[in-house]
Order: C-alpha cells, then structure tokens, then sequence
C-alpha cells in the first residue's frame, strides 16, 4: 500500500492497482447493507499481514467519502458527523429507504 494505492492480485499477470476509495466501497458493496469495522476492511483489502498499516489510511479516506455522500460512519449503531467522531466505528453505504 502506498499513496492511496492498493494492489489486488485478483490477476497474477496483470496485478490491478485500484485506489483506497475503491477498494474500501467495493467491500463495503459486497457487504450488502451490514456495516463494517476498520480492521475488517482492512483484512479484506490486504493481500498479507500488512492489514494493520491500512487503519488509519481507512479512517481518512472514510472521512473524505463520508464528507461527499459516498458511505456513512456509524458510532454506536447512530450514523456520526464525519467531521467529529471518535473511538469505535463502523462503515456502510448509504441507505436508500
């Protein structure tokens, strides 16, 4: 992982470099409407045990595509302000009832 890049070796031949962004809502999209911890789509990004240096990346760019409508950051079950949360969250897509 560098600069908001995450390589997928979906394709040995041609490993596909994809942003943070779009790794982290294509989790999100095959998690259907349940939410996500960090560590969880961390886990789901990572190709190894570099999982761990992916949290904080994650946190910042939830907090960019929560700013522009793109998913939602939970506290408690509660959707929070991106802009003043802290502690545990939660990640999900935005629900359209």
């Amino acid at each position: 992982m560098r600069h908001g890049m995450v390589m997928n070796n979906s394709d040995s031949k041609t490993p596909r470099v994809k942003s943070l962004d779009d790794a982290i809502l294509a989790v999100l999209a095959r998690a259907g409407e349940k939410t996500l911890s960090a560590p969880e789509i961390a886990h789901a990004i990572a190709d190894d045990e570099s999982w761990h240096g992916l949290l904080v990346p994650i946190r910042r760019a939830a907090v960019s595509l929560a700013q522009a409508g793109r998913l939602v950051i939970y506290r408690k079950g509660k959707p929070a302000d991106p802009n003043d949360f802290r502690g545990v969250y939660r990640l999900g897509l935005p629900r359209h009832d």
